[in-house]
């Protein structure tokens, strides 16, 4: 989208259109104009999406998110998965997850229409026999597939696994994303850890902890933090009364030392939201927040909620020295998709 490209001096200025926890909730038709998430998706040159992708997992919800993806009006667009999405967590299918398809009454779920096969295997698990690992290894990969194959990959999409990973827009903007699927243990459900685990961070001089597959690489290598969990304190309050912060204080030591340009997580429904991070060792737990305030009349007029933090704006992000923090979580407690998509400019790095 050559008409978003800005100052070059100062990088790049580039939309990004941020969703997370769709759960195999689709937006709704253009004229529904009483819901922001709503047909088309706001135009951007990329797309995230921060997992929670399905409900439980069944082919035909990836099959329908995979096309709701398709037809986002963006270049690149970038996903990961969450604790939901169990098919595409191979290890963690094979061991247990696969007993969670002997409920199909998750949320809703027992209304998506499986296709034979899944049908064939739910008899199978209901009736107390494990399938064999082979067939089930073949299930999750056919479900990867939906968003790895040539078909998804002419679309723009790109599935994450976790880790460091690099790309170029046709405007000349090069960044690196941080990503990952996972979140301290849920409810025993997929890409989870333990909270004591510190899969992000080097560990501390004299400790014996092992050093992590993939941990977050220090200030300036990381442009964006994508993640389903949120970072401990931020956008991660839970309850009706709102006051048990669940986030990992794991990701965000390793936030604090990345400094990214833009953090997207989900997870937390009711954490949808926005905060500008100031680094200050001075506050509580390094980060000072700012709450993005958003306008329920024009969220609905223009389908999400529109941020402008260039360098062409009245206020541009400092890069080290803030971070946008977004919990963009389109589903409610109920899992009704009420919340509206964030949209942000701002710089990238020039190629």
């Amino acid at each position: 989208m050559a008409s978003l490209a800005g100052n070059q001096t100062a990088g790049i200025k580039t939309r990004i259109c941020m969703i997370s926890d769709t759960h195999t909730t689709i937006p709704y038709a253009a004229s529904e104009k009483n819901h922001a998430f709503r047909n088309p998706l706001p135009k951007a040159d990329i797309l995230l999406h921060a997992g929670d992708l399905t409900k439980v997992g069944y082919r035909t919800e990836h099959e329908e998110t995979v096309a709701m993806l398709k037809a986002a009006p963006a270049e690149l667009k970038l996903v990961i998965a969450g604790n939901h999405d169990i098919t595409l967590d191979e290890e963690y299918f094979l061991r247990r997850g696969y007993r969670r398809h002997r409920k199909t009454a998750y949320f809703g779920s027992n209304d998506i229409p499986l296709e034979q096969d899944e049908k064939s295997r739910l008899d199978v698990i209901r009736n107390g026999t494990v399938p064999h690992s082979n067939e089930l290894k073949a299930y999750v990969h056919s479900n990867k597939d939906l968003y790895t194959n040539e078909s998804a990959r002419a679309a723009g999409i790109r599935y994450l696994e976790e880790g460091i990973h690099t790309f170029t827009l046709s405007s000349g903007a090069k960044f690196t994303v941080y990503a990952s699927p996972y979140q301290p243990e849920f409810c025993g459900w997929a890409f989870a850890y333990e909270r004591d685990e510190d899969r992000f961070n080097y560990p501390l001089p004299g400790s014996t902890a092992p050093i992590p597959r993939n941990p977050v690489p220090d200030f300036p290598s990381v442009d964006i933090m994508l993640t389903h969990g949120p970072p401990a304190g931020v956008l991660d309050v839970v309850g009706l009364e709102k006051q048990h912060h669940v986030g990992c204080g794991h990701l965000m030591r390793a936030a604090e030392r990345a400094r990214p340009r833009l953090y997207l997580f989900g997870h937390i429904h009711e954490g949808w939201g926005a905060v500008r991070g100031s680094y200050d060792a001075f506050s509580d737990r390094g980060l000072s927040q700012e709450n993005i305030p958003a306008d329920p009349e024009n969220m609905l007029e223009h389908r999400g909620v529109y941020l402008d933090v260039s360098s062409t704006s009245r206020r541009p992000l400092a890069f080290g020295k803030e971070t946008l923090f977004v919990n963009a979580s389109i589903v409610d407690l109920c899992y009704r998709p009420v919340n509206a998509p964030w949209v942000v400019d701002l710089d990238l790095p020039v190629a």
